[in-house]
């Protein structure tokens, strides 16, 4: 699912009939503005923020040199997109580094928002920029709190520091002593959380952070909340100051009022956002990329990062290579599922896409499941029948199929694809400069 679909297909429409116009009356500009405040209390938007949101769109959106310019609506459009990105925050909110090592890292929030997942996230981020992390576990209370740390710490190849049903603030003050000792640069503190804000909770959490020299505060909300997530941003930060947001579950269905309303309620930013499950699915916030993904113009830029981390430089060029001269085999048709998995999925790529919106791309149509399927027929080939996929007979057929779960249907069917890629490359090699390839 597209991230904030029914709110990014709301907005659409509502341009669309503008741009329709061709020129535009203020009236008109009113008139769709009162439109868009209702699709952002709709997707539960705080009220203050989408009546502000309103009101500086709206006065920019009427000015004379809106209003006759040779395209009004892709200037309305404009100003949207810019009033999105400043309600988000001006730019990406890197992490604080402490002057002295090591770095600590409070991670605090309501039970289920994700916190301890997180942390493994957060690490495995932490890893990616060259840090060493270690994770504190100071989550006493939740049953198998501190055993479910260290399954998270083991899937990201990270130290867990321990000392049972001790006060947090004691085993985060061992934690950093013991992270100095050993070389670790970073120090990532898994708290206590509640099914509702108490103030016990609170008292525990500025214990910690008056014990230790924490240098972030990063609160995970749960984005599926809405505008719950943002009263309980706001009373965090009443009494922690936070230095940061992480939202979970942007994948969900959520509607994007938390997103839009955290940084204008708390004055805080939103630093990272989890987009999935897996350790992997954690990205930088950036307002920008976010405010266009929300107007259906896509994000290339992040798209590009995730292709940079799912292939390297050489793979990339030995591809081009083979695309151009049309000698690439299945083997090579294997590798490209490897790294579109890698790179979160076609669903999620799909999101990313310029005009998403409008092709209201969704996991229907999109069939990770027959991926997997080519997947399994390939790896139950020989790598002669990879490389000479033409000496695949029915006999060979019947063994795939039976090796891969399959049928020899599905493998017809896979075959006669690889052949009309190999030739569509052969025409587009042939060209003669009439068509290029699009690399």
């Amino acid at each position: 699912m597209a991230l904030f679909g029914s709110l990014s297909e709301r907005l659409n429409h509502i341009f669309s009939k503008l741009t329709k116009r061709g020129r535009l009356t203020e009236l008109e500009i009113r008139s769709a503005m009162r439109e868009v405040r209702i699709a952002l209390l709709e997707a539960d938007v705080n009220l203050r923020v989408a009546k502000q949101f309103i009101a500086e769109v709206s006065e920019k959106a009427v000015g004379q040199q809106v209003l006759e310019s040779l395209n009004p609506a892709q200037q309305v459009i404009k100003i949207v997109n810019e009033e999105l990105i400043a309600l988000m925050g001006s730019g990406n909110a890197k992490l604080e580094v402490a002057s002295k090592p090591p770095t600590v890292i409070l991670m605090c929030g309501l039970q289920g928002a994700g916190k301890t997942t997180l942390c493994g996230k957060l690490a495995l981020q932490l890893k990616k920029q060259g840090k060493r992390p270690l994770l504190v576990a100071c989550d006493i209370y939740r049953p198998a709190a501190i055993d479910q740390l260290k399954v998270v710490g083991k899937k990201a190849e990270t130290e867990v520091f321990e000392k049972g049903t001790q006060n947090p603030a004691k085993t985060a003050k061992q934690a950093v002593e013991y992270a100095l000792k050993m070389g670790y640069d970073t120090v990532v503190v898994d708290t206590a959380g509640r099914l509702h804000i108490d103030d016990a909770l609170m008292k525990e959490l500025e214990e910690i952070k008056k014990t230790v020299d924490v240098t972030e505060i990063l609160l995970t909300v749960d984005a599926m909340t809405g505008q719950d997530a943002v009263n309980v941003a706001q009373t965090f930060n009443e009494r922690l100051d936070v230095t940061g947001v992480i939202l979970t579950k942007l994948d969900g269905d959520t509607r994007g009022g938390a997103c839009l309303s955290i940084k204008a309620v708390t004055g805080k930013p939103i630093k990272f956002v989890g987009v999935g499950e897996k350790l992997t699915d954690l990205e930088p916030f950036y307002p920008d990329r976010m405010a266009s993904r929300i107007l259906g113009m896509g994000d290339v830029l992040s798209l590009i990062e995730k292709a940079q981390e799912a292939v390297t430089e050489q793979q990339a060029q030995e591809m081009q290579r083979k695309l151009r001269e049309a000698s690439f085999t299945l083997t090579d048709y294997l590798q490209q599922f490897e790294a579109l998995k890698k790179m979160g999925g076609a669903g999620a790529l799909a999101s990313m896409l310029p005009g998403a919106g409008k092709m209201k791309i969704n996991e229907k149509d999109i069939d990770e499941k027959k991926m997997e399927h080519t997947k399994a027929i390939i790896l139950s080939m020989t790598p002669k029948e990879r490389d000479n996929p033409q000496i695949i007979n029915s006999q060979r057929k019947r063994r795939i199929a039976l090796g891969s779960g399959t049928t020899v249907q599905e493998i017809n069917q896979l075959l006669k694809q690889f052949e009309q890629t190999k030739m569509l490359m052969k025409q587009l090699k042939g060209g003669k400069g009439k068509m290029r390839l699009p690399f």
